[in-house]
């Protein structure tokens, strides 16, 4: 018998051994808000997003392109400017050197039409980073007519990761919508989990990119304008413990929108508190307002705990990876730009 187990931001099955942990053993954050009543569906004005916005997946020949290869394989980046295409790829390259995070990644920018890949085809497990997709199908189905608790539920999903939330709203939409939403979308690499395990969906760091550049396009095939900015406003309001990750040096000006997630799985089921279980730990924003136009992915695995450590270090060393790598790319775009303090973007 299997049955679902929810802690703080991922679901999975006990039979499988899989043992998780949102937070673990970490002294708590300050005692998050109290729900509040869902923003309107309008786009929140501070990431409006340009209507010129395009994708910029098919990189054109004009663009110059540079590699270097880890031992994960090649990083690549593409730009219209060499110079920033080079240092970026070095930088990237220098920040995941001697790291034993499995990482993968997709930067795009279309502001200054740069790009960036690195193992952006792998499979990982989604932990929370899921929970915009649900979103999504939930809008795709209802449109912006959704009822108040459905709007309380998308509050507490995204803002506070709530995982009883998220799947009141994975049972009502079914995974046919789900799926449905995904096709639309053209994220064709992402597998729900067969047991209905929504921390389990096989996710690549290139299928999440094509959703931050969905919603921050003008693209409305999928989802219109409203909705976009709906998500995106509930993105942008995740509550200040979790806003650790892919914001960690964004320039201190640009609205960020930003979901991340974390689980650990283990061989030998849940063992409290000394699990040796390696952490999954990813983290997606995007980065608008102003002239900002640009989304990055970090996903992360095989973050192990150390004998006699506690559980959470291995939980800080994914995010450490995250945020060696996102500093690298704010700082190459934006070199000029404050960025946020050192801290802000964190967990407490």
């Amino acid at each position: 018998m299997t049955s679902k187990v929810t802690s703080g931001t991922v679901s999975v099955t006990v039979s499988a051994a899989v043992a998780i942990s949102a937070s673990p053993f970490v002294p708590a954050p300050d005692p998050a808000p109290a729900p509040t009543a869902a923003p309107s569906a309008a786009i929140h004005n501070e990431i409006r997003i340009p209507h010129e916005a395009r994708k910029i997946g098919n990189t054109p020949q004009r663009l110059k392109g540079r590699l270097i290869e880890i031992k994960g394989g090649p990083i690549e980046c593409a730009s219209e400017n060499p110079e920033l295409a080079g240092s970026l790829t070095r930088d990237i390259a220098k920040s995941l050197k001697n790291r034993d995070s499995r990482a993968a990644m997709v930067l795009y920018d279309r502001t200054t039409r740069t790009s960036c890949t690195y193992r952006a085809d792998k499979h990982y497990d989604s932990a929370s980073i899921v929970k915009p997709i649900i979103l999504g199908a939930l809008l795709l189905a209802r449109r912006t007519h959704l009822s108040e608790d459905e709007r309380d539920l998308a509050r507490e999903m995204i803002v506070h990761s709530d995982n009883d939330a998220t799947y009141t709203l994975w049972d009502r939409l079914g995974p046919e919508k789900i799926q449905k939403f995904l096709d639309r979308a053209g994220m064709k690499n992402t597998t729900l989990d067969e047991a209905g395990f929504m921390g389990l969906t096989q996710v690549t760091a290139r299928d999440q990119a094509k959703l931050l550049e969905l919603l921050t396009g003008d693209d409305n095939s999928v989802l219109d304008a409203d909705e976009r900015g709906y998500i995106l406003d509930l993105m942008h309001d995740v509550q200040k413990d979790q806003r650790w990750g892919t914001p960690a040096g964004a320039p201190s000006d640009a609205a960020v929108q930003v979901k991340n997630g974390w689980l650990q799985r283990s061989e030998s089921g849940l063992k409290n508190p000394w699990d040796r279980g390696d952490w999954k730990v990813n983290s997606m924003s995007a980065f608008t307002n102003h002239a900002y136009d640009y989304g990055l992915v970090v996903l992360t695995e095989n973050n192990r705990v150390p004998e006699s450590e506690s559980p959470d270090v291995g939980w800080d060393y994914g995010m450490a990876t995250i945020e060696g790598v996102a500093k690298a790319v704010h700082h190459n775009l934006y070199p000029d730009r404050i960025p946020v303090a050192a801290g802000s973007p964190g967990r407490t």
